[in-house]
């Protein structure tokens, strides 16, 4: 599994957004944060919860100057139609069918076939700073993961609980 300061695993996955196929990497993703998180399956009953939840907030993480992307091992037809039934989707659906990249992060589930509910916040210079994986029948929270990132994104030593605006501790961190 892939461990918070080492180098985010570099990829290339087909993926949908707004209608429109494409490619995806982190290499236009680098110098800006990234979001990037693994779910179990489309069509489930907790996954479409962050899915929507995610895109409702993205302009929040865009203002940190961070980008989402999500990922299953769903196809991009699947993911198509999930996305129409959902209303729209404000970042990338990545499809990762042949699991390469879910192997490669440490996320796939070999007995059941699927994701894990895995997080990962990704930092400007390309290195994981904060990653969560939870048991499949419980949800992440979105607003959590939008705190950590203003939080990473402070450099600065931030308490539990710690909310924008509040008082951080003196210590600096670069990448």
């Amino acid at each position: 599994m892939i461990t918070v300061g080492k180098s985010a695993p570099d990829f290339t996955l087909k993926g949908i957004y707004q209608g429109r196929v494409g490619d995806y990497t982190l290499k236009p993703y680098r110098r800006k944060w990234l979001v990037l998180f693994f779910y179990p399956a489309d069509f489930t009953f907790i996954c479409p919860t962050e899915v929507v939840g995610f895109s409702k907030l993205a302009a929040d993480f865009r203002a940190q100057g961070a980008e989402i992307l999500g990922a299953s091992v769903d196809s991009l037809d699947s993911h198509r139609e999930w996305i129409k039934e959902l209303g729209g989707v404000e970042y990338p659906l990545l499809s990762d069918t042949e699991k390469l990249v879910s192997r490669a992060y440490g996320v796939l589930d070999e007995a059941e076939g699927v994701c894990q509910r895995a997080t990962l916040i990704v930092n400007p210079a390309g290195t994981v700073s904060y990653l969560v994986v939870s048991h499949m029948n419980v949800g992440r929270s979105v607003e959590e993961t939008l705190r950590v990132l203003k939080a990473l994104c402070t450099e600065r030593l931030c308490p539990s609980d710690w909310r924008p605006g509040e008082q951080t501790g003196e210590l600096s961190l670069k990448y």
